[in-house]
């Protein structure tokens, strides 16, 4: 299993990576090529704060179902719209997967947006329990065979090719990476997809809308420029975001992030 660059590591949401390195350790493992169609990758996260004060670690949601292994909270749970904050405590680690935008879909064949609020069972998909799976992966072992009994099981579990998984994939990547995408009907021509069938497949692929997966990687992308001092005129960076309105910015910054963005630059840069 190959390790991913920490030197490049993209943040994926992680906001005030930089800073919460020295708190915790975060660790990304690429999957197989039977599994890479559908896998982003593993995920690792262990700290040790014992005689340190606790604190909240935020994360701005990526359009992906991701499996938490986690000790008593062991689930498959959907994309959100909304920041998610961790209370990292103590001393504990935490396994998971991120699967690619619409690659958990052709796990379960139901759409992705009933695992909304509503987070599934990994007994079903998988046909181990919760239990057993925090037992191997959160107990003594290396990391390397952690990760090799998760592909292995997941490779046992693959689903037959899915055409419109790998589609919605390269779509959301698309959505990504460019990042002058910021209207929908943009993304409908681009792909030659009429917006209600874009709607059809985010829905039953992704979990959240179009829109919304749009707004999500451009707040994410302003907050990173935040952090890195790259671009404080907030203005010019609502506009470059597609913000007609200096308000309506404002509102989702701090819906997405969870503060406002003036407040988020002066403590990025403090």
């Amino acid at each position: 299993m190959k390790r991913a660059d920490y030197n490049t590591r993209p943040r994926m949401g992680v906001l005030n990576l930089d800073e919460n390195d020295k708190r915790y350790r975060l660790t990304r493992y690429a999957p197989s090529e039977a599994l890479s169609p559908l896998v982003k990758h593993f995920w690792m996260v262990s700290w040790d704060l014992n005689g340190a004060d606790p604190y909240l670690q935020h994360v701005v949601p990526n359009p992906c179902v991701n499996l938490v292994v986690e000790r008593g909270n062991t689930f498959f749970f959907g994309p959100s719209g909304q920041k998610f904050s961790y209370l990292v405590q103590g001393k504990g680690s935490v396994f998971g997967v991120k699967f690619k935008p619409g690659g958990f879909y052709p796990f379960i064949r139901t759409p992705v947006t009933t695992l909304s609020g509503n987070p599934l069972d990994v007994s079903g998909v998988l046909g181990v329990d919760a239990p057993l799976l925090e037992e191997l992966l959160l107990g003594d072992g290396s990391d390397l065979d952690k990760v090799s009994y998760m592909d292995q099981l997941l490779c046992k579990h693959l689903p037959p090719y899915d055409e419109q998984a790998i589609l919605v994939s390269q779509i959301v990547l698309q959505i990504e990476q460019q990042r002058e995408m910021l209207r929908v009907d943009d993304l409908s021509a681009s792909w030659n997809l009429h917006t209600r069938k874009l709607q059809r497949l985010f829905n039953q692929y992704v979990g959240i809308s179009p829109k919304m997966v749009i707004k999500l990687y451009r707040l994410q992308n302003a907050a990173e420029m935040m952090e890195r001092g790259m671009n404080c005129d907030l203005i010019k960076l609502s506009q470059d975001l597609g913000y007609h309105d200096q308000s309506h910015f404002i509102k989702d910054f701090k819906a997405i992030i969870g503060s406002t963005p003036e407040n988020y630059v002066k403590k990025s840069l403090s």
